[in-house]
């Protein structure tokens, strides 16, 4: 989550919205979105409904593996990473600038 808000102004300059997701309680999350200073949503998935719908819940833990979406504006995934490479924002950063650009040319 602290290299998304480092690099937020790159993902706002490509028209891109960025969420976290956690399982942990809403509670927990709030201390958390706090303590990282996050300027992004960060919503609560403890019923698991999100993690398991993009398959990224680990279902003896119940607790979600790291991953990151890019999802266009018609709900379409467009980008995955998962595990710890899912830490780094470089990929999405390049997938949104993609899709931005393309959705320009689209408009143009």
């Amino acid at each position: 989550m602290k290299a998304y808000q480092a690099d937020i102004a790159k993902f706002e300059a490509s028209g891109a919205k960025v969420f976290g997701i956690s399982t942990d309680t809403l509670e927990i999350n709030t201390k958390f979105h706090k303590e990282l200073g996050l300027t992004f949503p960060l919503l609560s998935d403890t019923d698991n409904t999100a993690s398991k719908n993009y398959g990224i819940l680990n279902e003896k833990s119940k607790m979600a593996m790291r991953a990151t979406f890019v999802i266009d504006k018609k709900g379409v995934i467009t980008y995955i990473e998962e595990g710890g490479a899912a830490i780094s924002t470089e990929g999405a950063i390049k997938a949104c600038s993609v899709f931005a650009g393309v959705m320009k040319k689209k408009e143009n």
